[in-house]
């Protein structure tokens, strides 16, 4: 009688795994894909990717557009030291050191940035804005058109070469007073 229960239990069985046969195309069934090849169920660790948490990241953006430049400063710093690599924090960083006036900081910040993602209009346009606040409105003007001829219909950019058109007319119109 046992012999009998093993044998209807192994056809059931069979059965069970030849139900597996409809899985879509392209599934995996422990670690042996439909082709019959046999798969890798560990990963070698020199493939995995650990992203750090974007918890700085997000909370240097949110500071930012609170007007707390500091305080951004001090988030967009620890995810670049989490993650080196990553421009968007590199960016946060060097547009906070320029809304605290650390223009040499804001450079280095800068041209890493640069380094990893390359002159996009996001930075030229970020560079442009940094010279304009460091009064340099020779380099904006530079650092905008070369962003403009990027992306010529990019409002911000377009913005900030209107901001700057107005800031020079009002430096002409305080040197005429000055008269």
């Amino acid at each position: 009688m046992t012999r009998v229960v093993s044998v209807f239990a192994s056809g059931l069985l069979v059965v069970a795994l030849l139900g597996c046969e409809s899985l879509p195309e392209g599934a995996w069934t422990d670690g042996v894909n439909q082709t019959g090849s046999i798969t890798s169920t560990i990963q070698d660790p020199n493939d995995v990717k650990y992203y750090r948490s974007d918890e700085p990241l997000r909370l240097g953006t949110e500071y930012f557009n609170r007007g707390s430049y500091g305080t951004a400063e001090r988030y967009f710093r620890d995810a670049v030291e989490k993650s080196p690599e990553d421009v968007t924090a590199w960016v946060g960083l060097a547009a906070s050191y320029d809304r605290i006036g650390r223009f040499d900081l804001a450079d280095k910040a800068y041209h890493a940035a640069i380094k990893l993602g390359g002159k996009t209009p996001q930075l030229l346009n970020n560079l442009g804005y940094s010279y304009m606040l460091r009064g340099d409105l020779a380099s904006a003007r530079a650092k905008f058109n070369q962003a403009l001829n990027q992306d010529p219909q990019n409002p911000t950019i377009l913005n900030n070469i209107e901001l700057l058109n107005a800031s020079y007319r009002f430096i002409q119109r305080q040197s005429q007073l000055a008269d």
